[in-house]
């Protein structure tokens, strides 16, 4: 059993995600940046699927009441056992009464903790991911028990080549209603910086706006990784928790790597689109 003394910021149980729905309005959810998760998990012997943590600009305080091994990926979130640093993307032994804490971000928005075996909690519509209409749970509270399958294995991976890396391009198709756009609104697109603005789970709004006559489309399908277009020019990025169809034009998407680096950043930072098809 793991007691949180500190719930963090926004600490949320997730694992790859829910599929299977998305007919009756289900997004998928799941890890944001299924890289860093899937490693997380990779290190310390899960399956790649396995739930964890994750965990969002400013990280919880844990106490341990048993032994487990668990790993650290992702944004560098200087974590503490004991008041020590410890390393991340390795495996850490921890024992009981150990305390880990886990600090505000130094580089990058999210990171992600797991546990040998797993979190123990129960699935909804096929997965353990925290959603807010779907979940009992929506993020960690003060005093919550985080209950793990203890695992006897051992294959764990003491050198993970892995590293984190942000970058500030992302890489993207044209979209449904790319070919609704003028060409100054294209070349702004490719040629213009954007800042990163309000953003959570569901969508990135970018500060600046492109001049457009594009208008209001009939409601369609969109995706995690769809780039939409409101007729006043606003850009809106959909992300892991995002809805299943939407009204404002699908100018592009993103490709499965630029979605997980979006996730890794935060307000205030840059971005410059990249056509690659």
């Amino acid at each position: 059993m793991i007691k949180v003394l500190d719930p963090g910021l926004y600490s949320t149980i997730q694992d790859n995600g829910r599929y299977g729905y998305r007919n009756i309005g289900v997004p998928y959810s799941g890890f944001m940046d299924q890289d860093s998760a899937i490693e997380a998990n990779k290190i310390i012997g899960n399956k790649v699927n396995e739930s964890l943590l994750e965990i969002t600009l400013m990280g919880p305080t844990l106490l341990f009441n048993d032994n487990y091994t668990l790993s650290i990926t992702g944004g560098d979130f200087t974590p503490q056992l004991n008041d020590k640093k410890i390393e991340m993307y390795k495996p850490i032994e921890v024992k009981l009464g150990d305390v880990l804490k886990i600090n505000q971000t130094s580089n990058g928005a999210r990171c992600y903790l797991a546990f040998s075996g797993g979190i123990t909690s129960k699935s909804y519509l096929g997965s353990k991911s925290s959603y807010k209409s779907i979940t009992p749970s929506y993020f960690l509270k003060r005093g919550d028990e985080i209950k793990v399958n203890k695992s006897n294995k051992s294959n764990f991976i003491s050198d993970s080549k892995s590293k984190f890396l942000l970058t500030s391009f992302l890489n993207v198709f044209s979209g449904p209603e790319f070919n609704f756009l003028e060409k100054d609104s294209v070349d702004n697109l490719f040629n213009k910086e954007f800042t990163i603005g309000i953003n959570n789970r569901m969508a990135y709004n970018l500060t600046e706006k492109i001049q457009t006559k594009t208008k209001s489309i009939i409601s369609s399908p969109v995706l995690p990784g769809t780039i939409q277009m409101t007729p006043s020019g606003n850009i809106i990025i959909l992300h892991r928790d995002c809805q299943t169809t939407g009204g404002y034009s699908r100018i592009l998407q993103l490709n499965e790597k630029s979605l997980n680096d979006l996730s890794q950043l935060k307000i205030g930072d840059k971005i410059k689109f990249k056509l690659i098809n």
